[in-house]
């Protein structure tokens, strides 16, 4: 996997015509290792809920941006999900999601030289889910999107720019707590609950080595300094929580 010095203080696309926006994928930890595929034939967990609606890589991608990249890799499960926005326009059709999305993962390959788009999924203001990153979206997919703890953590970002002020729609913070209550629940990780996990970059809010104890579904900021997912989208986190355990079953 290729790697690059990472100098970008925020989040954004990145083609020639949206270089202005900023990306929140900014401080993406690159060192990342192979982990076996999870085991089959484990007990399945107890607080589980159904998928929501994913649309496919393939809805947004093209020939024209694609690009050959290594083969993804993966943890042996997901603990945490962090909370993400990308730092663009409010104000698109959700029909242009896709190409929205392309630019962003134009961005990133291109003057960024990232392997692929870092968050493993991207949720427009209607509520449409999209998988980002490759490797399958029920597998761990280790992603580029929060410095220092990528291992074992899922990314998926609002796709707006939603700092104080700025209007969240339902629909996005309904899609984010219908996705992060199942990608918890594959591990029977409570939403509401905090976690253990080592950072692996002192770019970080923490030093490499450094075990720091985080919400299961945190900001972006909660591990790497940055604004990003907004005030506007960080002040709704709470009732995300409640919100996914409620979808899990949980009391």
């Amino acid at each position: 996997m290729r790697r690059t010095a990472l100098v970008a203080p925020a989040c954004g696309p990145g083609l020639a015509a949206v270089l202005a926006l900023v990306l929140c994928a900014a401080g993406v930890d690159r060192t990342v290792a192979a982990h076996p595929a999870p085991v089959v034939g484990r007990p399945a967990p107890a607080h589980t809920t159904a998928r929501p609606a994913i649309v496919p890589r393939s809805r947004w991608i093209d020939d024209r941006t694609h690009k050959r990249q290594p083969p993804p890799r993966y943890d042996d499960k997901v603990v945490a999900v962090f909370v993400h926005h990308t730092d663009s326009p409010n104000t698109y059709d959700c029909a242009d999601a896709p190409r929205i999305i392309r630019s962003l993962y134009a961005g990133q390959i291109g003057p960024r030289q990232w392997d692929d788009i870092g968050y493993n999924f991207v949720v427009d203001r209607c509520g449409t889910i999209y998988e980002g990153r490759a490797g399958g979206v029920d597998r761990p997919v280790t992603g580029a999107h929060a410095q220092g703890f990528n291992h074992r953590t899922a990314g998926i970002a609002a796709l707006g720019t939603f700092t104080a002020g700025a209007s969240v729609p339902r629909a996005v913070t309904d899609a984010i707590a219908a996705l992060a209550a199942w990608k918890l629940g594959l591990a029977d990780i409570d939403p509401r609950s905090r976690v253990r996990l080592v950072s692996t970059s002192g770019q970080s809010r923490y030093a490499a080595g450094t075990s720091a104890t985080l919400p299961v579904l945190a900001g972006h900021d909660d591990g790497f300094p940055t604004t990003c997912p907004g005030a506007a989208l960080t002040a709704h986190l709470p009732a995300l929580r409640q919100a996914a355990a409620r979808l899990q079953g949980r009391p």
